[in-house]
């Protein structure tokens, strides 16, 4: 079933209740095909960090700060498949396209704080590994338990305040009518024009914030990385530094990877009528689903440790 848009001259000026979430406007056929890939890379992200979670909480010998932090990663991976995923597949399997005026600033708020959460992540992931390989001797007492608790406070109260205005000004503005929204989730941008009222601060304050944080978790990382490239590349020992080349690669690749998606999503959405809609709405679904989906992966199977905890765990359920 195709919803039109309606037009200007259509609207009403009765406050609205809910919104109603459009997937692709131009090629509503693609959904039913687009829902098979999805539903596999979600039931991925959220098997493979929940096993992640369970082996690490599971197995003693994983009660470490950098197992801490991938387990914090994980959380975050499952909280934001679970916000976006399963709404885009109601959509796509039974066209629930409605959505509360409440549920969808709440999607809002969690999509706006949680990923810069997961940059905020990467980047004292960096810093642990940073201290590891650059210096050793004073890992056990800089990167603690107490670290890790320190950190996690900082990434969640950080970007939850920092964050927090962006669905407040959304919320505050003037809904006159028009409830459809030309997406599959409440990005702020799309549901920002379907209001009566200028929403310049809103758009400004969201680019400044975004770029603030992200921006400079991002430059962390990529110091970090350099500095360890560096170390590594100091090792005399040739088959410690493959070693250690491969795996930080792995990981710097991932963390590329997820900044690339995210400032292609940014830049398009500036550009929007340049790119086509559909490449924008499918751009914003997989950078909530395949960064989560790859994380446990690329962290935590490639890792020996984890690889014998989950082989641990298996042994016991047989």
């Amino acid at each position: 079933k195709i919803f039109p848009v309606a037009s200007p001259s259509n609207y009403s000026t009765a406050p609205i209740s809910e919104f109603l979430l459009i997937c692709f406007p131009n090629f509503q056929s693609w959904q039913h095909w687009l829902s098979l890939p999805l539903s596999r890379l979600f039931l991925l992200a959220m098997g493979a960090n929940t096993t992640l979670l369970i082996t690490i909480w599971m197995e003693v010998t994983l009660h470490q700060p950098m197992y801490y932090l991938l387990s914090l990663l994980s959380l975050l991976d499952i909280v934001l498949c679970l916000t976006v995923i399963p709404k885009v597949l109601a959509i796509f399997w039974f066209d629930l396209r409605s959505i509360s005026f409440s549920a969808c600033f709440l999607q809002m708020f969690i999509m706006n704080s949680f990923l810069p959460m997961e940059s905020c992540t990467f980047m004292v992931m960096a810093y642990d590994r940073y201290v590891a390989i650059c210096h050793p001797l004073w890992y056990p007492s800089i990167i603690t338990n107490q670290f890790v608790a320190k950190a996690s406070v900082f990434i969640v109260s950080r970007n939850a305040l920092l964050t927090a205005p962006i669905p407040i000004l959304t919320a505050q503005l003037h809904y006159c009518g028009k409830n459809v929204i030309e997406n599959c989730i409440c990005a702020n941008l799309s549901v920002s024009r379907l209001s009566c009222d200028n929403f310049t601060l809103n758009r400004i304050y969201q680019f400044v914030a975004g770029w603030t944080s992200l921006g400079s978790d991002f430059i962390l990382i990529f110091l970090s990385y350099a500095f360890i490239l560096r170390a590594v590349l100091r090792l005399k020992a040739e088959g410690a530094t493959v070693k250690a080349l491969s795996t930080r690669g792995s990981h710097f690749i991932l963390i590329l990877f997820f900044s690339t998606i995210l400032l292609v999503v940014v830049l398009t959405n500036v550009a929007r009528k340049r790119v086509p809609m559909d490449i924008l709405i499918l751009l914003s679904v997989l950078h909530h689903l395949i960064p989560p989906a790859l994380n446990p992966i690329i962290y935590g199977v490639r890792t020996k440790e984890i690889k014998q905890g989950i082989q641990k765990l298996l042994q016991r359920g047989m």
